[in-house]
């Protein structure tokens, strides 16, 4: 078992505890190695995120803090795809990159996201809607770099959360003997991908890079990408099973 860590009471270390821990190795073990490694900065975290949800107005709501991981079993999982931070509106944040709940107004970056998918591998009538759980449950890790962000400010939280996700990705790879495929859109996320090539790994990776889905760069490489068809045909010849997207 991982270290303890040594700070309890706050949003995110409940939210830690809450996490499935029993039989395999699981997120609730990595997580806590991660949090362990570097007590006193996540003390000071979940002390100022704590403080933000006591105030009001934090994106998403704590129990989906820690969505990502919950949704996605770290034994099945075969694909990471990196947002930025949750959506800023209350509405649209479910602790899931860039999904948003069955029916919610897709923002631009996702519509362009299921566009690519309709016409890359067709995609299924679940994800259609905007609700991307359905591929969690399968393995896709659906992580934001920056777990909070305040209500109506995009970025807010970054500063707080610099570091959080190459981290803990760089442990994941470490960890995970099977094949991972990393969907990196834009520039922030290619760099990332860059930090983890150089991380040792007990399995096959693939870094599948392109522009973001955002209207500002989707037709400038995303559009086009096939990274669904691409991660499958990776997992494939892997001998991993495929995500029906």
């Amino acid at each position: 078992m991982p270290e303890e860590h040594h700070w309890t009471g706050g949003v995110l270390a409940r939210e830690l505890e809450a996490l499935p821990c029993g039989g395999a190795y699981s997120w609730y073990d990595l997580l806590s190695e991660e949090l362990a490694g570097d007590p006193a900065h996540y003390a000071s975290l979940d002390a100022a995120i704590t403080a933000a949800y006591a105030a009001g107005g934090v994106n998403p709501a704590p129990e989906n803090l820690l969505r990502a991981f919950r949704e996605c079993p770290l034994e099945k999982t075969s694909v990471v795809i990196c947002g930025q931070d949750p959506y800023p509106n209350r509405e649209h944040a479910m602790g899931l990159a860039f999904s948003v709940p069955s029916g919610a107004k897709q923002a631009q970056s996702l519509r362009n996201i299921l566009r690519e998918l309709e016409s890359d591998v067709g995609g299924s009538a679940e994800a259609k809607s905007g609700d991307l759980s359905c591929w969690a449950r399968q393995g896709v890790l659906l992580l934001n770099t920056s777990l909070t962000v305040e209500e109506g400010r995009p970025n807010s939280h970054q500063t707080l959360w610099r570091g959080f996700a190459a981290s803990l990705l760089a442990r994941l790879n470490v960890r995970r003997e099977g094949p991972l495929v990393y969907l990196l859109w834009g520039g922030q996320a290619a760099a990332l991908g860059g930090r983890l090539r150089a991380v040792p790994a007990p399995g096959p990776r693939a870094f599948l890079c392109s522009a973001h889905p955002s209207p500002l760069s989707a037709y400038r490489g995303f559009f086009g990408s096939r990274p669904f068809s691409r991660a499958n045909d990776f997992l494939r010849e892997n001998g991993a099973a495929e995500i029906l997207w």
